[in-house]
């Protein structure tokens, strides 16, 4: 495709990775509705769409926003599929388009860790606190929302 090491291949990589954990837990999500809600939907006289869009997926929602928000907590950590496909370890600008290089907070991190002086450590530091910060709310968040929607049930 020729994409090289751009934001592109980044996104296309990181959504490779976290796409069959937000499938799965849409699946047990959907999986998990009970079998009565259905039929009930299907005595009502609706049809399979009308089922499975007003009665399915809105009682399946909590399970999959879940999903969604842990698998999009993963990919905010990986850097291992990043430096295959080429991330730079330093990058002294903001991408400007999709086709531009970039770099990811996991491999910035290693890149302070490895240097020598003091004030780098101080900013892996940092980062590793920032990223640890965004996780806990995202986690927090997936909990929230899946309470909330659950009571509603």
């Amino acid at each position: 495709m020729g994409l090289g090491r751009s934001l592109l291949s980044g996104v296309l990589t990181m959504t490779l990775l976290v796409l069959p954990i937000i499938i799965v837990a849409a699946q047990e999500a959907m999986r998990a509705v009970p079998k009565n809600r259905r039929d009930a939907s299907y005595a009502l006289g609706a049809t399979k769409w009308q089922t499975v869009s007003k009665s399915v997926l809105p009682s399946a929602m909590p399970g999959i926003m879940t999903g969604v928000i842990l698998a999009l907590s993963r990919a905010i950590g990986e850097t291992a599929p990043l430096i295959m496909i080429g991330a730079l370890t330093y990058v002294a600008f903001l991408p400007e388009n999709l086709l531009d290089s970039f770099t990811v907070m996991p491999i910035q991190i290693f890149n302070w860790v490895s240097r020598p002086s003091e004030a780098f450590h101080e900013l892996a530091a940092s980062g590793i606190i920032l990223l640890l910060i965004m996780l806990f709310i995202m986690n927090i968040l997936a909990v929230w929302i899946r309470h909330k929607y659950s009571k509603n049930l």
